[in-house]
């Protein structure tokens, strides 16, 4: 129903190298009136990514095959969450991790610090996209998701499909949206504000100057409630056959949670991801599931928070207002 033929993970980083080359193609043509490639080059790449798109069923927003209208509203209309979101237990302790987790297996990955959405596919288009909000009630912002740099405007799936995930902005566009203004108390604190602001634009046209990436981390609901094993790894696994980003995650036991987290560790300061900590959720659906909630957190995911850091400094000088 949803498999395609060849290699699905190649296809789709084939299909990312193709838009790159297009774009820049594009861009050299239309904007700065020089020629990178011929017109029989450009059309070869172009009609070789058409037949990706429809060999895979999968239309990337970016992809120059399609055309998204930029969209002015004058407001974000609310609506409310069929399923509230609720927000994640936390711990600092690698140990409370592995006591959480006992004798289940786990998905152990980032947690991205960037703005959690939640889409809903219909026929194979995406037809909503709405933020967090309080966790009741969020805020429609389909126009804007429409332009996100990564996320499928079309996919192979085509019963109903609601997923959450998170909408982050990157270090390096972070930085060159930064530099790019000149007033000090213009520039944005971090990925997480600048993200914020740019999904929740009234005009998306904008929100496609931030490139805007989204990154999948749960599947909420398909419409003829599909068989994954019983296996939240087999979800992620689809939504990335689906042609989504997914967040990187590492499967753990409580035997090699605490190397597994050292590597995460070791590893968030060379990515180019914002990230505030770790999400580890059970494997099991089921058994996550039959933990239930809090008022507050769900049982079947926690959250681990890296430790804050602490360092020496020297007070110089105080100027005193009246």
């Amino acid at each position: 129903k949803y498999h395609t033929s060849g290699n699905m993970k190649s296809n789709l980083e084939r299909m990312k190298e193709l838009i790159a080359i297009l774009t820049e193609a594009n861009k050299a043509y239309y904007q700065e009136d020089r020629e990178i490639m011929s017109n029989f080059e450009y059309d070869s790449l172009y009609d070789e990514l058409v037949d990706l798109e429809n060999e895979t069923g999968v239309v990337l927003s970016n992809s120059p095959t399609i055309h998204v209208g930029y969209e002015i509203i004058s407001e974000l209309p609310k609506i409310e969450h069929d399923i509230p979101m609720l927000s994640l237990d936390k711990t600092k302790e690698t140990a409370d991790l592995s006591a959480w987790l006992d004798s289940q297996t786990g998905l152990l990955s980032w947690k991205l610090d960037g703005l959690t959405i939640v889409l809903t596919y219909n026929n194979g288009e995406l037809v909503r996209a709405v933020t967090r909000g309080s966790g009741e009630i969020g805020e429609v912002i389909t126009s804007n998701a429409k332009v996100f740099k990564n996320l499928p405007l079309k996919i192979s799936y085509k019963g109903e499909l609601v997923i959450r995930g998170e909408a982050i902005i990157r270090y390096s566009d972070f930085q060159r949206i930064n530099n790019e203004i000149p007033e000090i108390e213009g520039k944005y604190k971090n990925p997480r504000n600048l993200s914020s602001g740019s999904v929740r634009q009234l005009n998306n046209e904008i929100t496609a100057k931030r490139n805007v990436n989204f990154f999948a981390f749960s599947l909420v609901s398909t419409s003829d409630e599909m068989d994954f094993n019983n296996s939240r790894k087999e979800q992620i696994d689809f939504l990335a056959k689906l042609g989504f980003d997914i967040v990187e995650y590492k499967i753990v036991n409580s035997d090699n949670i605490s190397k597994t987290v050292e590597w995460f560790a070791d590893n968030v300061s060379e990515s180019d991801l914002p990230s505030d900590g770790l999400v580890l959720t059970y494997n099991d659906i089921e058994y996550g599931g039959s933990l239930g909630s809090t008022a507050k957190f769900p049982r079947d995911s926690i959250a681990f928070k890296w430790e804050d850091e602490i360092k020496e400094t020297i007070l110089k000088e105080i100027e005193w207002s009246a």
